[in-house]
């Protein structure tokens, strides 16, 4: 599995607008994760992940509060989650994630993207296939054995675990995030989790280089714009930036 998932991470918000846009993500996410599965955290497993994310992001108080009371209150948007593959320049492989009330828009706004930057937005599953879906777990400690029993215990199929630099990282199928997590904390406490999440991890990076960098940079950015986007995944290995 490597570090991929790093790769991942999205970039810290530098501007009160793109704050903003972290938040108003955020403010989604959690009102559709605890209109789902309830909004007790204690009951809700996936929903205290997302709190405790929201929390490290320096999310307010009142951002998660409204999400939450909209959520335990009648009815409210009705937003669905939507899923976007295709390839960007120099042929990098991108999943877009998405929480719409209206697909129509969305899927208009995710091809006006890719049209743009001369990219093509695929079918379901044209890029998907070549990601490994995972659960990811990242936390302080070095007692890697421990942790493989743990999870073995719990009846985990656990995908990958590695110790480096002491901090552990569990790889795990998505479908078992839950049972993952609470095997976890279960076994050592309240854990400060660094990663704790669901994320597509490409079998294999795309070398990108030239114009293609920041061509795909610029897309990117764009579809990181968009109200609807909740997150992206692609395969591509940007070149070293000299020190």
């Amino acid at each position: 599995m490597g570090r991929a998932f790093q790769n991942r991470k999205e970039d810290m918000a530098k501007t009160a607008a793109a704050k903003t846009k972290v938040y108003s993500k955020y403010g989604r996410e959690i009102y559709v994760c605890a209109k789902s599965g309830g909004p007790d955290p204690h009951s809700n497993l996936a929903l205290r992940s997302l709190l405790d994310r929201a929390k490290k992001d320096q999310v307010p108080g009142h951002v998660v509060d409204k999400a939450l009371d909209k959520a335990a209150g009648a009815g409210g948007e009705d937003f669905a989650p939507a899923r976007y593959e295709g390839f960007g320049p120099g042929s990098a492989m991108i999943i877009i994630e998405c929480l719409t009330d209206n697909p129509n828009r969305t899927f208009g706004d995710i091809r006006g993207c890719f049209t743009k930057n001369k990219s093509k937005l695929g079918t379901p599953g044209s890029v998907s296939h070549l990601f490994d879906h995972c659960a990811i777990f990242a936390f302080a400690g070095e007692d890697e054995e421990g942790v493989l029993e743990a999870l073995t215990e719990a009846d985990i199929d656990v995908t990958d675990i590695e110790c480096e630099d002491g901090r552990i990282t569990v790889f795990a199928p998505h479908t078992e995030y839950a049972q993952a997590r609470k095997a976890l904390v279960d076994a050592f406490g309240e854990l400060d989790f660094e990663a704790d999440d669901i994320q597509f991890l490409p079998q294999t990076t795309t070398p990108v280089e030239g114009d293609d960098v920041a061509a795909l940079e610029k897309l990117l950015a764009m579809l990181h714009d968009l109200d609807d986007v909740q997150n992206i995944y692609h395969s591509a290995e940007f070149p070293q930036t000299a020190e």
